[in-house]
């Protein structure tokens, strides 16, 4: 009867942590596929932005003369993230979109310039379409460290972390942080001519 009871007590022990083990194991796949969803939330609303450039970038050609070079910029930027996916290659698309950020700024700040181009009611809807993607991209961009923060706490809290090394669960996603030029005050004067 003892050997009963202890095989017993064993074998409910053994199954309380083969549960506390899957149940670990879906915590982490979930948080997993959560990241890689929110990934997928910024390259879409990413790609939204992209999509408007050239139309913002066609409608001030016409009005702005002394901005080419930063129109060119945009465009080589606008190019070369287009060919990342933040999915792949997180850090890179992290620092273009901050470059393109810091010259999106600088442009919207020169259309100031151009009070025909200001007054233009299609430019005025078309920025206001981008600061709408831009409000979008800041919320999947929160979406998407929440996830990470998430992931990053499961992967390597204990049990967590064992469980995830032996699935191969990593959390090696960084986190999303704005750039350093894009913290500094931007000085109106300089594009004021």
């Amino acid at each position: 009867m003892k050997g009963k009871n202890m095989a017993i007590t064993i074998g409910i022990i053994a199954g309380v942590v083969l549960l506390g083990f899957y149940g670990l194991y879906v915590s982490l796949i979930r948080k997993r596929n959560k990241v890689k969803e929110a990934t997928s939330g910024i390259d879409v609303q990413l790609k939204k932005r992209y999509d408007l450039i050239p139309n913002l970038l066609q409608m001030a050609e016409k009005f702005m003369t002394h901005e080419k070079s930063l129109m060119t910029d945009i465009v080589r930027l606008r190019t070369e993230a287009l060919k990342q996916t933040f999915n792949t290659n997180p850090q890179e698309a992290m620092k273009l979109s901050a470059e393109i950020d810091a010259k999106m700024r600088e442009f919207m700040i020169s259309v100031e310039n151009y009070p025909d181009l200001k007054s233009n009611q299609t430019m005025l809807q078309a920025m206001q379409s981008f600061n709408e993607v831009e409000e979008h991209i800041a919320a999947a961009r929160r979406f998407y460290n929440a996830s990470v923060n998430d992931l990053k706490n499961t992967a390597e809290i204990f049990p967590g972390n064992i469980v995830a090394a032996m699935v191969g669960v990593k959390a090696d996603m960084p986190f999303f942080e704005a750039e350093e030029a894009a913290k500094e005050r931007i000085d109106v004067s300089k594009f004021m001519k």
